[in-house]
Formats: structure tokens, C-alpha cells, sequence
């Protein structure tokens, strides 16, 4: 690390590009959004990267480097001594220009998700529990690195069949919520496309919240579907009932 960075940075638009290298001088605890700030100060000042806190907490640096979706801005350089770090905007979404990309992708998805509907007012009387149920799905930033490692989203072309992980962790936080009446079961098995997901547990390996996307909010919802439309006592019921 003493002698430099090798930064290998892609620079292009939605028409194509390359990989272009820098030489970054080595500066101890350096991550690989200062490095990249290096390069627009010294050398290329229109490289284009997306960033805001630089404190993990807002999400917006996602990239992948060396492969890895990751947060620019939390990924320390001397993690790869002796490596050249190659720079990649993510993959799974359509690219602007350099390391940024357009995921509005994932907003229109999240505006097809029916919102908390409590069965009693506010303020809500809940169970310890029950508030511990959820609160892990709070802290995502919307950084959707799971989305970008999603192998449907990323692999598949599954942008119009699945909502891809971040929003089973929205459709959980909303499911289990204990003063919630909604029914989203039908959302996960249809449009939301819930059953594409194999449970790779690739999502939760590179969360930066370490939230466990796979075992608490993909696996239970999954268990709701299956509850809903698999089991032969209520597809029996179902049937009686002409529906």
C-alpha cells in the first residue's frame, strides 16, 4: 500500500465503455470512495460517482468492486494490498454515465406495495416482541446492493417478474407488523414473483445493515404463500367455496 493504488475505474455511458487505470497515492484507512475522489481532483474531474454521507447511512455510493456489490464509501483499501481495485457500476441496472446508474426502477416497484393499514389508530400498543419482529427491517438504506447480487434480477432479465429482495424485506416489514390487517399474500405470489427466489442467500451476504433478508423476511413470506395456496385443506375449502 505504500507505494500506490492501482484503481481500474469504468468510465462510459449506456452506449458502452472501458475501464480506465489510475495510480492513487496510498493514504492509511483510504477507502475506495476517497480514492475515486482522488482521481476527480487530480485527474479525471468528470468522472461521475454518486455519493452523499460517506458515513454508510444513505446508500446512494453502491458499486461493485473486484465483482463484490458493495458501498464505496464503507470498502477499505487495504483490503485488497497488492490487488489492482476494479470499479464497476452495478450491473443489474442501466448505467447513466461512469459508476452511476438509474434504479428508479425500485421506486416504481415500491409504489405497488399497499402501505401499513392498522386495524387501530395511533399511537400503537405493542409487544416488545412484536416490535422486535420488524425493527431489523427498519434499518435499510435503499443502497439495493442486494438488488444488483439478486441472480434473478441480475442474471434473468427478472426486472418484470420479480421485485427482487429489498421489497420482500418492505412486503415483510408491513406482513408482521402486529397491528397490520393488510393482505399482501396475493401481491407476493403474483407480481411480486416471490417464487422466483431460490434462497441463495446472496442478499443478505452483502447487506451493509447485516439485515438477515433470506431467513427473516423471504423464507416467512414464502411460508405465508405456501400456507395460503399450497396447503390441501385450504385448497379444499377454496374449492367448496367456488373460489
Amino acid at each position: 500500500m505504500s507505494e500506490g493504488i492501482t484503481l481500474s475505474v469504468w468510465r462510459g455511458d449506456k452506449d458502452g465503455g472501458e475501464e480506465v487505470g489510475y495510480q492513487v497515492p496510498a493514504v492509511p484507512g483510504m477507502v475506495v470512495l476517497d480514492a475515486l475522489h482522488w482521481v476527480q481532483q487530480n485527474a479525471q474531474p468528470d468522472l461521475a460517482v454518486r455519493w452523499n454521507c460517506k458515513a454508510a447511512h444513505c446508500g446512494s455510493c453502491g458499486a461493485e468492486v473486484n465483482g463484490e456489490p458493495k458501498l464505496l464509501c464503507k470498502t477499505r483499501l487495504d483490503d485488497y494490498a497488492g490487488e489492482t481495485v476494479r470499479v464497476r457500476p452495478m450491473a443489474t441496472f442501466p448505467v447513466i454515465k461512469d459508476l452511476v446508474t438509474d434504479v428508479s426502477w425500485n421506486y416504481q416497484v415500491a409504489e405497488q406495495i399497499p402501505p401499513l393499514d392498522p386495524a387501530v389508530p395511533a399511537p400503537f400498543t405493542m409487544y416488545q416482541e412484536d416490535a422486535s419482529r420488524v425493527q431489523e427491517f427498519h434499518r435499510c438504506i435503499e443502497c439495493f446492493l442486494c438488488q444488483d447480487t439478486c441472480h434473478v434480477l441480475r442474471n434473468h432479465d427478472g426486472t418484470d417478474k420479480y421485485f427482487g429482495p429489498r421489497f420482500m424485506v418492505k412486503i415483510a416489514e408491513y406482513e408482521m407488523h402486529a397491528v397490520d390487517q393488510g393482505d399482501r399474500v396475493p401481491l407476493l405470489a403474483q407480481a411480486a414473483g416471490l417464487n422466483m427466489c431460490n434462497v441463495t442467500k446472496c442478499c443478505t451476504e452483502v447487506c451493509p445493515q447485516h439485515i438477515r433478508i433470506t431467513d427473516n423476511a423471504i423464507i416467512p413470506l414464502k411460508e405465508r404463500v405456501v400456507d395460503r395456496y399450497y396447503d390441501p385443506i385450504r385448497t379444499l375449502f377454496r374449492r367448496l367455496a367456488g373460489r
